[in-house]
């Protein structure tokens, strides 16, 4: 099946349709302006697992529409503004080709922005969806073997069923942000540590409320706990400034 331009999921003219096909180092160039991040690999990965589909030359050469430089980029904006699972931006995506209207969630709101602050402690955040390994390997980009030594730290922690909670990619960044400098997963031993320390105060005083029959009391037990993770993470940042005697940004 041939896919057609996905202007109602985001588009910004990634691609004109005046455009000749394309190369997949072409594409890149041309993604990269919006996605820096974005590799060779995370195209192929993206066209194996269908959400893209190039025309092929006699001698087997990718060659991508306008149209399908349109699809990748929604769906990687959706990927880094939504944090949504292929599976999920794959029915998004066929639902706008057959000319039906799709309501996409309010965009995630990664962890970091805990430092910030909550503006109303008491406004509903959606629900983060969970991923798969390939697809958290993809959002990363490691490799199986990096993977599992984060892992093995439980630095990253997947469920029974193998999949993992979207804060796993954020987790997941920062580590290979970290390892850059020379830190281990073995030198964040400590911070993992610290974190489960922290959500357990904070399960301390939310426990009883989520106990409450009331389900107004239980829903305040969620925006208690999000207040105070926020509260958590800056004064740990306050802290850490402090020992540093730097000013962060």
């Amino acid at each position: 099946m041939r896919h057609t331009p996905t202007g109602g999921a985001g588009s910004s003219g990634t691609a004109s349709s005046d455009r000749k096909p394309l190369s997949i180092g072409s594409v890149l160039n041309v993604l990269r302006h919006e996605f820096p991040e974005v590799t060779i690999s995370k195209i192929r990965f993206l066209e194996a697992e269908g959400l893209v589909e190039p025309q092929r030359t006699p001698s087997g050469y990718r060659k991508f529409t306008a149209a399908d430089v349109e699809r990748l980029a929604s769906v990687l904006r959706m990927q880094r503004d939504h944090y949504l699972p292929l599976k999920v931006i794959r029915e998004h995506l066929d639902a706008l080709e057959r000319g039906e209207q799709v309501q996409l969630p309010a965009p995630a709101t990664p962890p970091r922005d805990l430092v910030e602050g909550v503006s109303d402690p008491d406004e509903e955040r959606p629900t983060a969806a969970r991923i798969g390994r390939s697809e958290l390997l993809a959002a990363t980009e490691v490799d199986e073997t990096t993977l599992a030594g984060w892992e093995s730290y439980g630095l990253i922690v997947a469920h029974e069923d193998g999949g993992y909670d979207i804060e796993a990619v954020a987790v997941a960044k920062l580590v290979a942000d970290l390892g850059r400098f020379g830190l281990e997963p073995r030198h964040l031993r400590a911070v993992k540590a610290a974190a489960e320390r922290e959500a357990g105060l904070v399960e301390q005083v939310v426990a009883p409320l989520r106990r409450h029959r009331n389900p107004q009391t239980r829903a305040h037990a969620e925006a208690t706990a999000r207040e105070l993770a926020t509260l958590s993470v800056r004064l740990h940042a306050a802290l850490l400034q402090s020992a540093l005697r730097i000013r962060l940004p």
